[in-house]
């Protein structure tokens, strides 16, 4: 009976493993597949533009608190759809949320499964569809809002209500609130360029295109606050909670108005979506599975869980969720500070590619028993020099010194993470490193085959 159940057990999992080369061993199925592999040139597809269609529509969108433009597109729809078939056919409760807020998740969850289903390297064609829309959606909004205000309205005339260290202050909070909003993009960011044309391809687009995006969608926020404080008496800086208001004007020209805006804020939030979740969520999870896991199948597991988890109940009033977000950076900066200091001062661009999927115990990426301790420790210090400030950031009491610190959050814990690493590796060197810069380049045709570690007799180094 065991060993029919072995072979079912076997059976499943011969069902769901990856498509991979022809005679390689248990063990070198897990070390790579297709995903993993260096890109070769049939797949690399990201041109200049695609880039800079990407960080367009990522800095263009407008996504304050945790609504989404679907909510939005729903409630207009609820103003066309009789009270009574809302209230009833679909009037259910769930904790933390309400029907049309589910529905509209689930609209929106439902929305975003077909676009998980495109591979990396065809996607860019939505981020390019995008990054016309978007920015033509935006602008029709600023426009909106001063032509109802019949001017730019009185806050961007009025003096600073900050002066001297306040001022300062407020400008790095600024600054650092604005890094974290791409923190994670920073990191991931080798999810896509790795399928550039060329380097140069994704250099130049993105860092052109980044500081201008994040600039332009900065000046359209505060013009459209300002125009909202001459409509409405106050302003209103969530430009969701603006369209909620000129919703409610009812006027069926502001109504369609709303709903082609909030359209295309839908649709940006999706290619968000797709980009900083899915894409990267997938990437991370084959490279922890790859013989049963694809960047696709990652992504559906990210989709699926992120419903599963019920979101909702993490935006209630009590919950500290939205301001662990906030400070996010913190632990990402530390991880940028490591592999920045690796890649560029470290190895001094120089990676043996084939041994990047080599499990041998003598390999150069083998380390400790498998473990790097020099990154983990960088890592774990650039975390302590802010973590104080962060507990600050969540309601706890701290001194003032450490919410200054935390104040400069990514480049703090970058730069410590970095040097620390640096400063490690100094001390204890590491293999496969270039005495000058030395980048290695590959076409991908060789490369990604794991070597035969079962029959490997080399013995274990650090």
């Amino acid at each position: 009976m065991e060993k029919i159940k072995d072979s079912k057990v076997a059976h499943f999992f011969g069902k769901v493993a990856v498509e991979c080369e022809p005679g390689l061993t248990n063990t070198q199925l897990m070390l790579t597949n297709h995903d993993l592999k260096p890109v070769e040139p049939e797949r690399r597809q990201w041109g200049a533009w695609n880039f800079t269609g990407l960080w367009i529509e990522l800095t263009l969108l407008i996504q304050f608190e945790v609504e989404t433009g679907m909510e939005r597109f729903l409630a207009i729809t609820k103003k066309k759809c009789p009270q009574k078939l809302i209230n009833t056919d679909f009037n259910f409760k769930l904790s933390g949320t309400n029907t049309r807020d589910f529905v509209a998740f689930m609209l929106f969850w439902v929305g975003s499964l077909p676009a998980i289903w495109l591979p990396v390297h065809k996607v860019r064609h939505l981020f390019t569809v995008k990054a016309f829309i978007v920015p033509v959606a935006g602008v029709a909004f600023f426009v909106w809002a001063i032509a109802k205000a019949h001017g730019l309205g009185p806050i961007v005339h009025q003096p600073s209500t900050a002066t001297g260290s306040d001022l300062r202050w407020a400008i790095i909070k600024g600054i650092m609130s604005s890094i974290a909003n791409f923190a994670a993009l920073i990191v991931n960011n080798p999810d896509f360029s790795r399928f550039a044309r060329k380097p140069s391809d994704a250099l130049w687009s993105q860092m052109l295109t980044i500081p201008i995006g994040f600039a332009f969608t900065s000046i359209i926020g505060i013009f459209v606050s300002s125009s909202s404080n001459v409509i409405y008496g106050k302003p209103i800086w969530n430009p969701l909670d603006l369209l909620d208001s000129f919703l409610n004007e009812g006027d069926l020209r502001t109504r369609f108005g709303v709903f082609i805006i909030a359209a295309s804020f839908t649709l940006a939030q999706l290619g968000t979506n797709i980009a900083a979740n899915s894409i990267s969520a997938g990437t991370d999870m084959t490279a922890l599975a790859p013989r049963f896991l694809t960047i696709r199948r990652g992504g559906y597991i990210c989709a699926t869980t992120g419903l599963l988890i019920c979101p909702w109940n993490l935006l209630k009033g009590d919950n500290q969720f939205t301001t662990y977000l906030s400070a996010y950076s913190v632990f990402l900066s530390s991880i940028a500070g490591v592999i920045v200091c690796d890649y560029y001062f470290v190895r001094r661009g120089y990676i043996q590619v084939e041994d990047l999927y080599s499990g041998r115990r003598s390999g150069p990426y083998f380390f400790t028993h498998g473990i790097h301790w020099r990154a983990y420790a960088a890592y774990v210090s650039g975390i302590l020099i802010n973590i104080i400030g962060f507990l600050g950031a969540c309601g706890w009491k701290v001194p003032e010194m450490a919410e200054h610190i935390y104040n400069f959050n990514f480049f703090g814990g970058f730069i410590v993470s970095a040097l620390t690493y640096w400063t490690l590796c100094r001390v204890s060197p590491i293999p496969a490193c270039a005495n000058e810069w030395l980048e290695v380049e590959t076409d991908g045709s060789k490369g990604g085959r794991a070597y035969d570690v079962e029959n490997s007799s080399d013995t274990e180094r650090d």
